[in-house]
C-alpha cells in the first residue's frame, strides 16, 4: 500500500483523514481551513491523533459504508472483533429547509465478537501542534481538554470511561461504545442511544443524495465514490469548493512543492461543479451560484484565481517551522501567495459553468440578470487581458509567459459568453463578442502551433510540451479528428508519458525539474486517446489508473512514476472530477462497449 492509506469523512463544514489502522490522523476544527487539533499527518511526534491500540496479533481491514462518506474499520484479533464507525453527523432539519452539520467526530465502537481489548490513545494538539493541551475531567459527559493557555477548548465525550482514556488504559469491550470530538460543549446528554440516532440520520442523508445521482451501467462504483468525494469538498456555508482537504502534502517526496489547497481555485471549483451537475446534483451549483455573487460585490470587482472558502481576497502564505513535515518533508505551509497570481485561463472554466447554469437554472428575473452583469465583467476582464502574459495553469512562480493554454480557456469564456448571449436574446453582445473570440482563436494558431514539433506548444515563447493542451479538444477549440490535435497528443505523450503516466511538463520551473506524475493529466489521456480514435489503448489506461487508487477508492494529486504511490495533497477534487469525466464516457459511448472486458 502506498503512503496515503486513508480514508476521508466530513460534513462540509469540515473533515477528519483517518489511517487504515483507524488513527484520526487529521481534522481541523471547526472548519475546513481552521487550525488543526489533530495533525499526525504532518509530524508524527508532535502533530497529536486519535488512535486504537490493540496490542495482540491484529487483522484490520476499512471500508466504506455502501453509498455514503461513513467509514468503517474492522479490528480482529484472537479474542473478539470490534468495528470503529467514524461519521461527522450531516442532515437535514426544520422540516428538510436546513442542514445540521456541527463541528463533531463521532466514532461509534461495535462490538462483533468475544471481549477484544484495547488501548486509547488520545492527544489532540491545537494549533497545528504548537500548543499542547492539559485534560479536565469534568462531569459525566462533560470531559473537556482544554489549550494551556485557554483560549480554546476541545470536548471529549465517551462511555468507555475518561480515566481509561486518558492514562491509556486496557479496555476490554464487552458491549458497544462511543467517542464524540467535538468543537462545542453539547447541551444534550450523549449515550448510545443518542449516538445511534446521529448516525442513522447521517446514513440516511448519504443514502438519499446518492440515490438521487445519475447511475451507469460501467464503472459505477467508482463514479460515486468519487462523487462523494467531490460532496465532502464543498464548504456548505458558501458554495466554495476545496481543491484538498490538506496543506503541505508533498509532491516529491523531500522536496518543497508543498502547498495549502484548501482553498477555493475558481478553475478546480467550476470543474468540480459542472461534474456534480453533469450528475444531477444540482444543489451544490447553485451554492457555488451564490459563493460567486458574493465575491463580485460590484461590477467592477477585480477576479482572483482562488479566494478563502467564505471569499476572503487576501491569503497570507506563512510557514509551521515547528512540524517536521509529511514524511519528513518541509516546509509546512499554511495560506497561499498564489492568489497573487495572474492566471488567465481561470475565467473560461468558471465561464462554462456559468453557461450551464443558465441552460438547467431557471432563476429568477433579479438572479438571471445579476448574474449577466457578472458575465459582462468576466468578459470585460478577459478582453482586456488575453494578450498579456501570465502565471498559467500550473502556477509557475517566477515566470510569466504567453501559455497557449490560458489563450484557449480566454476564448473558451468568449465562446460561452456569446452562447449565453443568444440565450438572453442580446444578440449584439453575442456578435461582438464572437468577433473577439474568433480573433483569439486565429491568434493561438498563428502563434501557439510549432511546426518543427508538429504540436502546439505550451507557451508562445517556447516549444516545450504540456499536458494542459490536451484540455484543447475536450472544451471545444479543436476538434479530436483535427490532425493538429492528433498530432499534439502524439508529441505530448511521447515527451511527457513515463511508465504509463503523464508529467504535467518536463521544463525546468522555479523549484527545478518536476519528478512526480500529475493524476489528472493522466486522466485527460484517457479522453484524448478516446477521441483521436485510440479506444482501446484509453480502456488499458484508465484501467491502470484505477489500480492506482488507495485501498477506498481515493487519489491524490500525485503519483510516484516508479511504485505508483500516492502523493501531494489528498483528496484532491481535481483527479476525482477527472476520473468521473472519463469514467462516464465509457458508459456513454456505445462504440467504446466492445473494448470494455467482462
Amino acid at each position: 500500500m502506498g503512503h496515503l492509506n486513508y480514508g476521508v469523512v466530513g460534513n462540509g463544514k469540515s473533515a477528519a483523514l483517518i489511517s487504515s489502522t483507524g488513527s484520526v490522523d487529521w481534522l481541523c476544527f471547526p472548519d475546513f481551513d481552521s487550525p488543526s487539533i489533530f495533525a499526525h499527518l504532518l509530524d508524527d511526534k508532535h502533530g497529536g491523533n486519535l488512535r486504537i491500540l490493540v496490542e495482540e496479533p491484529c487483522r484490520i481491514t476499512q471500508h466504506y459504508v455502501a453509498h455514503t462518506n461513513i467509514l468503517s474499520t474492522l479490528f480482529e484479533t484472537v479474542d473478539g472483533s470490534f468495528e470503529v464507525i467514524d461519521f461527522m453527523p450531516r442532515y437535514r432539519i426544520e422540516e428538510f429547509t436546513k442542514h445540521f452539520l456541527p463541528p463533531e467526530l463521532y466514532r461509534l465502537i461495535r462490538l462483533k465478537r468475544g471481549q477484544p481489548r484495547f488501548r486509547v490513545h488520545y492527544e489532540p494538539r491545537l494549533n497545528y501542534g504548537a500548543e499542547s493541551v492539559e485534560h479536565r475531567l469534568g462531569k459525566t459527559y462533560l470531559k473537556s481538554v482544554s489549550t494551556v493557555n485557554k483560549r480554546n477548548t476541545i470536548y471529549l465525550y465517551s462511555n468507555l470511561g475518561y480515566e481509561n482514556v486518558i492514562d491509556e488504559s486496557l479496555i476490554t469491550l464487552n458491549s458497544d461504545a462511543f467517542m464524540l470530538v467535538s468543537y462545542h460543549q453539547k447541551l444534550i446528554p450523549i449515550d448510545q442511544n443518542r449516538v445511534s440516532l446521529e448516525y442513522e440520520r447521517t446514513k440516511v442523508y448519504w443514502l438519499n443524495w446518492t440515490n438521487r445521482s445519475r447511475k451507469f451501467t460501467l464503472f459505477n462504483t467508482e463514479i460515486e465514490r468519487s462523487m462523494l468525494v467531490l460532496k465532502l469538498m464543498s464548504f456548505h456555508q458558501t458554495g466554495a469548493v476545496l481543491a484538498a482537504l490538506t496543506t503541505s502534502l508533498p509532491e516529491t517526496l523531500g522536496e518543497v512543492r508543498n502547498w495549502d489547497y484548501r482553498f477555493c481555485w475558481l478553475r478546480d471549483a467550476s470543474m468540480s461543479i459542472q461534474t456534480l451537475l453533469s450528475l444531477g446534483h444540482r444543489g451544490a451549483a447553485s451554492r457555488f451560484m451564490d459563493f460567486i455573487h458574493t465575491i463580485l460585490k460590484s461590477k467592477d470587482e477585480r477576479f482572483q484565481i482562488m479566494y478563502g472558502i467564505r471569499g476572503e481576497r487576501t491569503l497570507t502564505e506563512s510557514t509551521l517551522p515547528h512540524l517536521s513535515g509529511f514524511k519528513g518533508s518541509k516546509p509546512v505551509r499554511i495560506g497561499n501567495d498564489a492568489y497573487r497570481q495572474k492566471q488567465n485561463d481561470a475565467l473560461g472554466y468558471l465561464m462554462d459553468v456559468i453557461y450551464q447554469y443558465y441552460l438547467y437554472f431557471p432563476g429568477t428575473l433579479n438572479e438571471i440578470e445579476e448574474m449577466w452583469e457578472v458575465v459582462k465583467n468576466m468578459v470585460k476582464t478577459v478582453m482586456e487581458e488575453w494578450q498579456e502574459p501570465d502565471n498559467g495553469i500550473w502556477e509557475i512562480r517566477n515566470l510569466t509567459a504567453h501559455f497557449v493554454l490560458s489563450k484557449v480557456m480566454s476564448w473558451v469564456a468568449l465562446d460561452r459568453a456569446c452562447s449565453i448571449a443568444k440565450l438572453l436574446h442580446e444578440d449584439q453582445y453575442a456578435e461582438r463578442w464572437r468577433l473577439a473570440a474568433d480573433e483569439i482563436k486565429a491568434h493561438i494558431h498563428a502563434n501557439g502551433w510549432k511546426e518543427d514539433i508538429n504540436s502546439f506548444s505550451q507557451t508562445y515563447e517556447n516549444k516545450e510540451l504540456d499536458a494542459s493542451l490536451l484540455l484543447m479538444e475536450s472544451y471545444g477549440f479543436i476538434d479530436g479528428t483535427d490532425e493538429r490535435y492528433i498530432a499534439t497528443v502524439k508529441a505530448v505523450e511521447k515527451h511527457l508519458k513515463r511508465k504509463g503516466l503523464l508529467f504535467r511538463y518536463r521544463n525546468r520551473d522555479d523549484f527545478g525539474e518536476p519528478s512526480s506524475a500529475f493524476t489528472i493529466c493522466s486522466f485527460w489521456m484517457v479522453r484524448a486517446l478516446v477521441v483521436t480514435g485510440r479506444k482501446e489503448e484509453a480502456l488499458d489506461l484508465f484501467n491502470a489508473l484505477l489500480g492506482y487508487s488507495n485501498h477506498l477508492g481515493l487519489y491524490s494529486e500525485d503519483l510516484d512514476f516508479e511504485t505508483k504511490v500516492q502523493l501531494g495533497n489528498f483528496p484532491q477534487a481535481y483527479s476525482h472530477l477527472a476520473l468521473i469525466n472519463t469514467a462516464m464516457l465509457f458508459s456513454e459511448d456505445k462504440t467504446l462497449s466492445r473494448f470494455i472486458r467482462p
